[in-house]
């Protein structure tokens, strides 16, 4: 069955109103003036009618950073921080708790804050970059800011270094909403795919049974957002509570560590709040008894005691006290068991439109079709819709639109286009699923067994724009047909390389080595557990393969490795053959054997120092040893007769030394 399906081009960068910064900069540069941008002008409109007359903000004034500081503004000062961002008037928690979570993950917010200063080119004007609808969207600001009696209305900076980035930021998302009444209350969800382009996972932590430990750290090792929020107190309103936590209120998670105390290992989480100051009361408490009796070591690299709004408590108050966990992802995630799987994604994503039914009650909806492979594994399918930003004063209850997922039969496969109204007719509603429900985001996860499926969404009331994604989890490199496949001679190391490649790199992300890690040991060592390949190792395998210096294999670089692996298992199972044991004295023998170490010679002395460090106290040396063994013998072989001039020494410089030997 085949339906024609229009993918998202990549599109270049857009500009938010038709405003091209460097247009709009060089234009100031040209005339000697400081940009003032009208279409957020500094009047109540821009601060939110409802939110101005609450407020009676009769003294207010919009003021620039150098009118403000003691002494030279700064766009950034050492890097940004979640500790730069202090939260102001608007209810914007949501936003500045996804904003604390960007900053733990610096690629991403790169893409956000992009290079400027209050230094170079310096005309008022400043750019930032928002997600919406499967492109970047680049909204510009003047740094006009809004004071009522010398205070700041919204964020503000730490009066300590004076870092004016969240103060812009949140104006430029407050101009990408609206005004800043639209940032007042809002979904962790919708901040976080804003700011990333992702998918948001979220957990339930009522009934939570994952090790929260572990999940947030792999999650954290992962490149993934986190935040979490408390769920709504007794008076409906953002309220301090007597153990410091506020009620419907957004956090960051920052950190999460297993630790030893008096009374045992308890696991604790740590978060961060935007008010600032305000913190937790409880137990692990900054400054509390369990701290200063506290026997772990790392005590001093944990435990600060500042009034910054950061602190640690233990997962069990924090699951009493929390409702709900976020992880934001560019691919879904899975963690089961406080392990994150070496997941596979295949993503669909549509950009379309779709309009409310007619009057005579036929249901304009648009369909898009996918198949779930073979070896389909649990939580498989995540479809996700974005909405594009609509009327933001408008609060209502449903989403605006709607969809189903449903399976396609056979006697309806051989339609071409549109699946017939008959089709549906025969369904009540669609598959079940997990729904999240945001107000720009509706997502839905489905386990699915194998076969053709539809999505077919409608508008409720009025024509809606929208951007469609759906993940499909792809079957894990299968052990049986690897082996088959390693089995055969028409396959050669070569197409291999690539199988296993493709099988485990990320989303076309190159290979890391906690990825090479789990090849090597699910599909290379059929061996004990203590004979597989460490952490360690693979990172050192990585370092001598690595010519890029990014901690990354591309294709290129695995495909070299996996070569030289696949022969060291020959050499070491040929030789075990006879013996039933790889020892030391075989050693000499496997460096002989290693055709990628054809013209390398060593001596007695060094075979010795090998033998020390590749083998354990009986004299018995496992694969993975060897592996690390033969594969380091060649790379230090080669990198001296690059570095050498007559083939007979090297000269470097400390640095040189240092980089070589500290990487590599």
């Amino acid at each position: 069955m085949t339906y024609y399906q229009e993918h998202v081009p990549k599109n270049p960068v857009v500009n938010f109103n038709g405003q091209d910064f460097y247009s709009l900069r060089d234009q100031c540069l040209r005339r000697g003036h400081l940009f003032e941008d009208d279409t957020f002008p500094i009047s109540p409109s821009s601060i939110g009618l409802q939110l101005f007359q609450k407020g009676s903000f009769s003294s207010l004034q919009w003021k620039r950073p150098q009118d403000l500081s003691n002494g030279s503004p700064h766009f950034i000062l050492e890097g940004a921080s979640r500790f730069d961002i202090q939260q102001g008037l608007a209810g914007d928690c949501w936003f500045l708790a996804a904003l604390g979570a960007l900053t733990q993950n610096p690629q991403y917010l790169q893409k956000i804050l992009l290079d400027q200063s209050f230094s170079h080119q310096y005309v008022g004007i400043f750019r930032f970059r928002f997600w919406q609808c499967g492109q970047w969207v680049e909204v510009v600001v003047d740094d006009r800011l809004p004071i009522v009696d010398r205070k700041y209305l919204f964020v503000h900076p730490r009066r300590d270094n004076q870092e004016f980035w969240p103060c812009l930021l949140e104006k430029a998302y407050a101009k990408f909403r609206g005004s800043y009444l639209h940032l007042h209350f809002g979904y962790l969800a919708d901040a976080l795919v804003d700011l990333t382009g992702g998918v948001v996972t979220s957990f339930d932590l009522h009934s939570f049974s994952t090790d929260l430990v572990m999940m947030v750290k792999t999650a954290a090792k992962a490149g993934s957002l986190i935040t979490c929020a408390t769920p709504v107190g007794p008076t409906g309103q953002d309220t301090e509570l007597e153990n410091g936590l506020v009620s419907q209120h957004a956090y960051t998670v920052t950190g999460a560590e297993q630790i030893r105390s008096r009374r045992g290992w308890e696991d604790l989480i740590r978060l961060w709040n935007p008010w600032g100051k305000t913190e937790w009361r409880g137990r692990w408490k900054d400054g509390s008894l369990e701290w200063k009796e506290m026997q772990d070591h790392r005590k001093n690299l944990l435990h600060d005691n500042k009034e910054d709004g950061e602190f640690w408590m233990s997962c069990q108050d924090f699951q009493e006290n929390f409702s709900c966990l976020f992880i934001c992802n560019q691919v879904p995630i899975s963690l089961a068991h406080g392990h994150m799987a070496c997941e596979r994604w295949s993503q669909m994503a549509f950009k379309d439109r779709v309009i409310p039914g007619t009057s005579a009650g036929l249901q304009k909806n648009v369909q898009y079709i996918f198949s779930v492979p073979d070896n389909a594994q649990s939580n498989n399918v995540v479809v996700s819709f974005t909405i594009m930003p609509r009327d933001f004063k408008t609060e209502e209850e449903k989403f605006p639109l709607s969809f189903e997922v449903f399976k396609v039969d056979s006697q309806f496969q051989h339609f071409q286009e549109k699946l017939p109204s008959t089709f549906f007719s025969q369904f009540r509603s669609g598959v079940k699923a997990i729904v999240s429900k945001t107000k720009c985001n509706l997502t839905k996860h489905f386990t699915l067994p194998s076969g053709t499926y539809v999505v077919a969404a409608s508008a409720r009331k009025e024509a809606i724009e929208f951007l469609a994604r759906i993940f499909l989890k792809m079957p894990d490199c299968d052990r049986q047909v690897f082996q088959k496949m390693t089995g055969r001679r028409t396959f050669s190391t070569d197409m291999l390389s690539r199988f296993c490649f493709f099988s485990c790199s990320h989303q076309g992300v190159d290979i890391d080595a906690m990825r090479l890690q789990r090849l090597l040991n699910q599909e290379l060592l059929r061996g004990r557990p203590e004979d597989t390949f460490s952490l360690d190792q693979c990172r050192s395998m990585v370092a001598l393969m690595d010519l890029k210096v990014d901690g990354r294999l591309d294709e290129e670089e695995f495909s070299r490795l996996w070569s030289r692996l696949l022969h060291c298992r020959s050499v070491f199972q040929n030789i075990q053959k006879y013996s039933g044991i790889f020892l030391t004295s075989d050693l000499c023998q496997a460096i002989q054997k290693a055709d990628f170490l054809a013209g390398v010679s060593i001596t007695n002395d060094l075979l010795d120092l090998m033998t020390l460090r590749y083998s354990d106290n009986k004299g018995k040396v496992t694969f993975p040893n060897l592996a690390c063994l033969l594969v380091r013998l060649e790379a230090m072989s080669r990198a001296f007769r690059n570095l050498s001039k007559d083939g007979r020494g090297i000269y470097l410089t400390e640095m040189q030394w240092m980089k070589l030997v500290m990487y590599t």
